[in-house]
């Protein structure tokens, strides 16, 4: 799908209404396409929909290729004859604001559970159980194994247990049905004109099935634990930087196998999507590896990627490449020299905009560009401004007073609706792409922040409820969108 000059929502679908204690993708999903279409959207931007780890990160995943089942629309299963609408009536009474990660998968466990001891297989199931046979069939022995292991890492699997086959066909079935779902909500979609941007994560959780069945891909000791780490050096969202925990790439084996896995890799996602941010994009030109002993990342070095030599090759095999580089943080000129090499366009996050040097700022940007207000990864725009404003009067205020003369001078303000003119400046810009997170169409506050980068617990969770979409909020975002030429 041609994109062109266009802007639209950054919203994950967990975070979508609905009451089952977490978004899916079910008809909740196509009324917020409804709001996109009637705001004259032409973008909805997702976070990863692989399933998530221990802490629900949708950035430190089980697999690679595999979908979230928690996403899996209850009022779905019900519509294809899987379960009973009554076993919908004693859904527990979960908030509304956040997710409760614990209760809804054994709320949803149970439901999958049902809904797969009544299935008996089609041609559809058979159909795709054999196209993705060549990651599906890894991917359900390693779920299967880690439930009859009780859970543990595969690194603490006992060799004597086997995974019972009913488990394996299982996993399957929930593959299944959350692809179906997916692709059926792509054509809705389509059908309403919004493309999708998808997120793809640079590295994979240990405990993936991915790390589990390629352990020669990757930095392992002979234990199979972690020999080094990812993250990030110290920078603006942690004094100690970021200590991932994942464990990097051994690129020289990856490249003597033509980068296959990869390849295989991107090919999968712009199935599912069709714009694709490459998250951690610096980290294919070099990568911060940590000892996995480290307590920070702070003694990291940087290591070299594999450069333009595996774009080189995923070009070969897939013609166009639909890729956006997330190039924030620690960016040298090889990195950004890369990008371009490539073609890719980068980002530009508003926020990031007013402190000395102002690369963010929109007088700076490029057609070439996705301009954000603020990412996953930020606060609010009211968020950031009240914080702006508080640490501006603090002992150690001199930096944050001068971000805050910045933002009054440039927007000539003095903070009201700031969440709207930063809209309006991304929007109004020159970079083809604005990308606006909802919490900030909305006008929310740090209560509505989705992660803060190095807490290990407690991000994710943030969800809205229809009722915050005004219709003054439609007029006003449609008619700004309009007058931009977007």
């Amino acid at each position: 799908m041609k994109i062109g000059r266009g802007s639209g929502i950054l919203l994950h679908v967990t975070s979508l209404p609905g009451k089952f204690g977490i978004g899916d993708l079910g008809p909740e999903s196509r009324r917020f396409v409804d709001f996109l279409a009637e705001a004259k959207q032409k973008l909805w931007c997702v976070l990863p929909l692989t399933p998530t780890g221990t802490e629900s990160s949708p950035y430190q995943c089980r697999s690679a290729f595999a979908g979230n089942p928690l996403l899996i629309s209850p009022e779905l299963l019900v519509e294809h004859g899987y379960i009973a609408r009554k076993e919908l009536r004693n859904a527990p009474r979960f908030p509304s604001s956040h997710v409760e990660f614990p209760e809804v998968r054994r709320y949803k466990g149970a439901l999958l559970e049902n809904a797969f001891r009544s299935f008996s297989g089609h041609t559809d199931y058979w159909t795709f159980e054999r196209k993705y046979a060549w990651w599906l069939d890894s991917y359900a022995l390693f779920m299967s194994l880690r439930e009859a292991n009780g859970g543990a890492c595969w690194t603490d699997f006992d060799p004597r247990i086997t995974a019972p086959p009913d488990r394996i066909r299982y996993h399957k079935f929930a593959q299944y049905e959350f692809f179906r779902q997916w692709h059926e909500l792509r054509k809705y979609c389509a059908k309403q004109k919004i493309a999708i941007m998808g997120d793809l994560p640079f590295y994979l959780e240990h405990d993936s099935a991915d790390v589990w069945s390629n352990q020669q891909l990757f930095n392992l000791q002979k234990s199979g634990l972690p020999r080094t780490v990812g993250g990030v050096p110290p920078d603006y969202f942690s004094k100690n930087g970021q200590l991932w925990g994942t464990p990097t790439y051994r690129w020289d084996r990856i490249e003597q196998s033509g980068f296959q896995w990869w390849i295989n890799r991107l090919k999968a996602m712009l199935e599912m999507v069709d714009l694709l941010r490459l998250d951690h994009f610096r980290g294919f030109e070099a990568f911060w590896s940590v000892n996995a002993n480290a307590s920070t990342a702070r003694k990291g070095h940087w290591v070299k990627g594999p450069g333009a030599r595996l774009f080189e090759k995923v070009r070969q095999e897939l013609a166009e490449l639909p890729f956006v580089a997330e190039n924030l943080g620690t960016i040298t000129p090889e990195v950004e020299e890369l990008r371009c090499r490539c073609g890719f366009p980068g980002m530009a996050v508003l926020q990031f905009g007013f402190d000395e040097a102002g690369t963010h700022r929109p007088t700076h940007y490029v057609p070439a560009q996705v301009s954000f207000t603020g990412t996953h990864d930020n606060d609010t725009t009211l968020g950031w401004w009240r914080s702006v404003q508080h640490a501006a009067n603090g002992r150690n205020h001199r930096e944050q007073r001068a971000v805050l003369h910045r933002v009054k001078s440039y927007f000539q303000t003095n903070g009201r609706e700031i969440h709207w003119l930063f809209i309006q400046a991304v929007l109004t810009s020159v970079a083809n792409i604005a990308v606006i997170p909802l919490q900030d169409v909305l006008g929310l506050g740090s209560e509505a922040r989705m992660n803060f980068p190095g807490r290990a617990k407690g991000n994710w969770r943030w969800r809205f409820q229809h009722h915050q979409i005004s219709r003054s909020i439609v007029e006003r975002l449609r008619n700004l969108t309009t007058i931009s030429g977007r």
